[in-house]
């Protein structure tokens, strides 16, 4: 056989295998996929242009979002999305922003660690600050919407008196502070909503019972125990100090360390209650006999 009509030949059986499998491929093959990706699209042009349907859904989930977002926002704590290291230092601003003058805090950043799915970065409070305002601090860091836990507190008290003789009894403190954040939103609520961050003031456990600091008498006010009862009238007591100053009181006025508690027109007496450093005294001063005639003159 001539070797170009051979070649001819298996060309031709080249072509017709192709096109034998092509159609079977096609017939048996693609068919049913191509009947099969006719009917989904058949399904959604059913459902594609339901603008009806499509808002009623959008509606619904807006309740489940809105319920769920309740739901976190009812709850005391939540754990922020990819909070900022400097988000801590602007809290703590804010709370000692009310602090008494001899109050103040320094926040130190610590370091980064993780606890299960969430992570924590780690804060150093340190600072000098009176008892109540001190409180205030810990109290916002423990009930701040966004988590945040005290991991250690170690606390010193000092009494700091001014030149001018005034005692101030503080705290020195250090405190770590571990603030919480997640990767994802599925533990804080859309709208954030701080807790309150103000506590009831407490009794100062670090101030003394008994002080050796005396404030000094910058009110100028009676020193009762340098005074003398100068005489009693209608309207009260006259009192002069060592000074030769006058002081006309009332039962209830304040004088240095204490007040005029009573004044006994049957006994020509004033009596007076003084706290000499957390020591309650009671002292009564009687009208000299030379001023007698003053008391009797004024009934």
């Amino acid at each position: 056989m001539d070797r170009k009509l051979k070649n001819t030949l298996i060309l031709i059986a080249i072509i017709l295998v192709i096109a034998l499998g092509s159609g079977a491929f096609s017939y048996w093959y693609q068919d049913g996929k191509i009947t099969e990706k006719q009917k989904t699209i058949k399904s959604l042009n059913l459902n594609a242009y339901d603008t009806n349907d499509l808002i009623e859904q959008l509606k619904q989930l807006k309740a489940q979002a809105a319920q769920l977002d309740s739901i976190l926002s009812l709850r005391k704590f939540n754990i922020p999305n990819s909070l900022k290291q400097s988000a801590f230092f602007e809290f703590v601003n804010k709370v000692s922003f009310s602090f008494m003058p001899n109050s103040y805090v320094n926040v130190e950043y610590e370091g980064q660690d993780y606890q299960s799915e969430f992570e924590y970065f780690t804060y150093k409070l340190t600072g000098v600050a009176s008892f109540n305002d001190l409180y205030k601090l810990i109290f916002a860091v423990e009930h701040s919407k966004e988590l945040k836990k005290i991991l250690y507190t170690h606390f010193n008290n000092f009494v700091k008196v001014t030149p001018e003789g005034d005692a101030y009894y503080l705290v020195d403190y250090d405190i770590g502070v571990a603030v919480y954040y997640a990767h994802d939103d599925r533990f804080a609520a859309a709208e954030f909503k701080e807790n309150r961050l103000t506590p009831n003031p407490l009794y100062d456990i670090f101030y003394p019972l008994i002080r050796n600091e005396i404030p000094p008498n910058n009110d100028n006010l009676l020193d009762v125990q340098t005074a003398r009862l100068l005489a009693l009238i209608p309207d009260g007591a006259f009192l002069s100090d060592e000074n030769g100053n006058t002081f006309l009181l009332w039962e209830g006025d304040k004088v240095y360390l204490g007040y005029l508690t009573k004044i006994d027109y049957g006994k020509s007496e004033v009596r007076f209650v003084l706290n000499k450093g957390g020591i309650i005294e009671k002292v009564d001063l009687k009208l000299e006999k030379g001023n007698e005639k003053n008391r009797e003159s004024v009934k």
